[in-house]
């Protein structure tokens, strides 16, 4: 048996994605087989299908990712659906159960079916929709891994890159928490970001976020044009820098009042965020949704930088 699948061929643009058959992926010890009802396409994705890699990590990601081309020929991290079969060794999931989660370094999401480990996975809420739940995994859990410890009442806190995955999912949780927050988008997105929390907006095309005079007990930077010099100029004392789309240099020095790196992928935060959805405390930000068919065209709108919160892809 086959099923559908986005393929990467070779590192290059939007159009070396294709939709083709692959043969039906198997749960193996402690996985499971999930029929994905619906992914996303994040800036990860595009940045390995274009190998548009942060500072410092070109030789190290060819070494990781592959030569030519990707190990993993199907991208896409974020799953939801329905399970399909149960591997050997896992208890307490059962088919026809609604998960969602993240595949991590094994990807493999864009397509019909996907085999995941079964203690990574979460329990969807039915007051969630497959594509709700979708939205917020990567950029919810995030923003939860590098904020849950930094944001509280009174706090000040600045968020570039306010109306994309992350930052979206950051304002909200910021604004959940008590914090003042500055959200840094176009103006065209300013609406938004503040029916998410933002007390403020400052428009990115009229004011550079690094020579905001502003000083805020946590900048959070979504979009890499910040770096531990730049960014520390911000901060009030005892502030903290959070750099998630660092360079190699800023990853590998941060510390301290700079925080960098690869977040987790804890299903607590997913089961956190879930449920504060389905209270309808919190909510995903949609671009739009696509079929897989139309990967190429998802891949395109990734890469114009103007993509608004999440892209969904329904298989």
């Amino acid at each position: 048996m086959n099923v559908k699948a986005a393929v990467v061929e070779r590192y290059g643009p939007p159009e070396v994605v294709s939709v083709v058959d692959v043969p039906d992926p198997v749960a193996g010890k402690g996985q499971v087989l999930v029929r994905v009802h619906a992914t996303t396409l994040n800036s990860g994705d595009a940045r390995i299908r274009g190998f548009r890699l942060p500072r410092g990590f070109a030789l190290p990601g060819r070494l990781a990712l592959g030569l030519r081309r990707p190990r993993r020929a199907v991208l896409g991290v974020v799953y939801s659906g329905v399970v399909e079969a149960v591997g050997p060794g896992v208890g307490g999931v059962a088919v026809g159960d609604e998960v969602c989660g993240m595949t991590g370094a094994r990807m493999g999401a864009h397509a019909e079916l996907v085999a995941v480990r079964a203690d990574r996975l979460c329990a969807k809420p039915a007051g969630v929709s497959h594509e709700q739940a979708a939205a917020i995994l990567f950029g919810g859990s995030t923003a939860r891994h590098f904020l849950r410890d930094l944001v509280g009442p009174g706090k000040r806190v600045l968020v570039n890159g306010a109306s994309g995955a992350v930052g979206s999912a950051a304002v909200q949780l910021a604004h959940l928490a008590g914090s003042h927050v500055t959200a840094v988008c176009s103006d065209r997105n300013a609406d938004l970001v503040r029916s998410l929390g933002a007390e403020e907006v400052v428009d990115h095309a009229r004011h550079r976020v690094a020579e905001l005079t502003g000083r805020y007990d946590v900048v959070l930077d979504t979009v890499g044009n910040l770096d531990r010099r730049s960014g520390r100029r911000l901060l009030a004392a005892d502030g903290v820098l959070v750099l998630v789309a660092a360079g190699l240099a800023d990853t590998v020095l941060a510390r301290g009042d700079v925080r960098a790196g690869v977040s987790s992928e804890d299903p607590e935060n997913f089961a956190w965020w879930l449920e504060r959805m389905a209270a309808g405390e919190l909510r995903a930000v949609v671009d739009r949704t696509l079929p897989l068919s139309e990967i190429v065209e998802a891949h395109r709108i990734v890469d114009s930088g103007r993509k608004v919160g999440n892209l969904v892809l329904v298989p």
